[in-house]
C-alpha cells in the first residue's frame, strides 16, 4: 500500500437498486411468539456463539503491497463493488443492531441472535472498509448513517427480504470463492480468499430467519404468504440482476460473465429457498430470464438517458418508455406459473 492520504469516499447517489436502509416496527418483532421453534433458534444461537470466524478478517501480507499497478478502470470498478459490499453490510449491521437493543427487554432470545448477527455484519463492513484504504478511500459510516434515508419495512418483510438477502450472498460470495480458486489469475485483490468462510456467516444468518419463519406459520401458509413469497424471491431476484448486468465490466475483470453468474446464483438460492416456502418461482420458465433479460437492457438504456441530464421532451418519453417496459416485464415476471414446494410444517395447528 502506497503512503498516499486516504480520502473519504462521497457515498454513491442512492436509487431504487442501491443498498438500502431499514427500520421496522420494534414493538411488533419483540412481540413475535417464536416459542414453537425454540430449539432450532437456540440451536443456531449456539452456533452463532462458537463465533468461528473471529480470527478470520484478519490482513495479512498480501495486502501490504501497492494496488496502483490495477487498470484505471478496473480500479474504479473495484471501488464501487467495495463500496456497494461495505454499504449493505453495514445496513445489516445498524438493522440488526437496533433490533437487538429494542428486543433485549421483551424478547431476550431475538435479541441476542440479532445482536451476533450485528457483530458478524460489523465485520464485514470494517474488513470492506480498511480494503478501501488500499485505494486511498475510506466510507465515512458514521455519516452514511445520519445522512442515509431510512426505509420502513414491517416486520414480516423484513424476514422474508432478509431471509432472502443473507441466502443470496451466500451463493454470491461462495460462487465467487470457487470460481476464483480455480482461476487464480482472475483474483485481482486478495480480499476475495476470505469469502469462503465469510459467506458461511451470511448462511448461518440465512437459517436464523428462516427458524424464526417457521415459528410464525402464518408466513408460510395461505394464499397470502405465497403471493408474498413470490414477490419477495422476485424483487431479490430482479434487483440482483439489473445490478450486476449495469456493472457486468466488474465481473469480466474477475474473470466472470454477470449474466451467466447471476442465472447460477438465482437458480441455487430458489432452490434452496424450496426448503422454506411455500412456492418457488419457475426459473427454468422460457419467459423467466428473457423478461430479465429485457429489464437488464432497458435499465441500461435508461442510464444512459438518464446520464443526459436533460428535461426536453424526447428525453421524458424515453425515460416513460424504458421504465414502462421494465415495470410490464416485472409484472409478467410476477404472474408467472409458480412451483409449490408441498411443505408441511409439523408445528402448524
Amino acid at each position: 500500500m502506497t503512503n498516499s492520504i486516504i480520502s473519504s469516499k462521497t457515498p454513491a447517489k442512492e436509487t431504487l437498486l442501491t443498498p438500502r436502509f431499514y427500520t421496522t416496527d420494534f414493538e411488533e418483532m419483540a412481540n413475535l411468539d417464536v416459542s414453537s421453534n425454540y430449539e432450532e433458534i437456540e440451536a443456531i444461537l449456539e452456533e452463532f456463539r462458537k463465533d468461528y470466524n473471529q480470527r478470520h478478517f484478519i490482513r495479512d501480507k498480501e495486502f501490504s503491497q501497492s494496488w496502483e499497478k490495477l487498470p484505471e478502470k478496473t480500479r474504479a470498478l473495484f471501488i464501487e463493488f467495495l463500496e456497494r459490499s461495505c454499504t449493505a453490510e453495514f445496513s445489516g449491521f445498524l438493522l440488526y443492531k437496533e433490533l437487538s437493543r429494542n428486543l433485549k427487554n421483551q424478547n431476550p432470545l431475538l435479541a441476542e441472535g440479532f445482536a451476533l448477527m450485528s457483530r458478524d455484519e460489523a465485520r464485514h463492513a470494517g474488513f470492506l472498509n480498511k480494503a478501501m484504504s488500499d485505494f486511498n478511500l475510506i466510507l465515512d459510516l458514521g455519516f452514511l448513517t445520519k445522512s442515509r434515508k431510512y426505509t420502513f419495512f414491517a416486520p414480516k418483510f423484513i424476514l422474508y427480504a432478509t431471509y432472502l438477502s443473507e441466502k443470496i450472498g451466500y451463493w454470491r460470495y461462495i460462487t465467487i470463492y470457487r470460481h476464483l480458486e480455480r482461476a487464480q489469475k482472475d483474483r485481482i485483490y486478495p480480499i476475495f480468499r476470505f469469502f469462503e468462510s465469510w459467506c458461511q456467516d451470511e448462511n448461518r444468518h440465512g437459517d436464523f430467519f428462516a427458524a424464526v419463519l417457521k415459528s410464525q406459520p402464518q408466513l408460510l401458509t395461505g394464499w397470502k404468504s405465497k403471493l408474498w413469497c413470490r414477490f419477495f424471491l422476485l424483487s431479490v431476484f430482479a434487483t440482483m440482476y439489473l445490478n450486476d448486468c449495469q456493472r457486468s465490466a466488474f465481473y469480466n475483470a474477475i474473470g466472470l460473465d454477470a449474466r451467466k453468474f447471476d442465472q447460477y446464483v438465482i437458480k441455487k438460492t430458489n432452490q434452496s429457498s424450496q426448503k422454506l416456502f411455500p412456492i418457488i418461482l419457475d426459473v427454468d420458465h422460457p419467459l423467466f430470464f428473457k423478461c430479465l433479460d429485457e429489464c437488464a437492457e432497458a435499465n441500461l438504456l435508461l442510464q444512459k438517458v438518464n446520464k443526459e441530464n436533460s428535461n426536453n421532451i424526447n428525453t421524458i418519453i424515453k425515460k416513460l418508455f424504458l421504465s414502462a417496459k421494465i415495470v410490464t416485464n416485472l409484472i409478467k415476471l410476477y404472474f408467472l406459473p409458480t412451483i409449490n414446494t408441498e411443505i408441511t410444517w409439523t408445528n402448524i395447528q
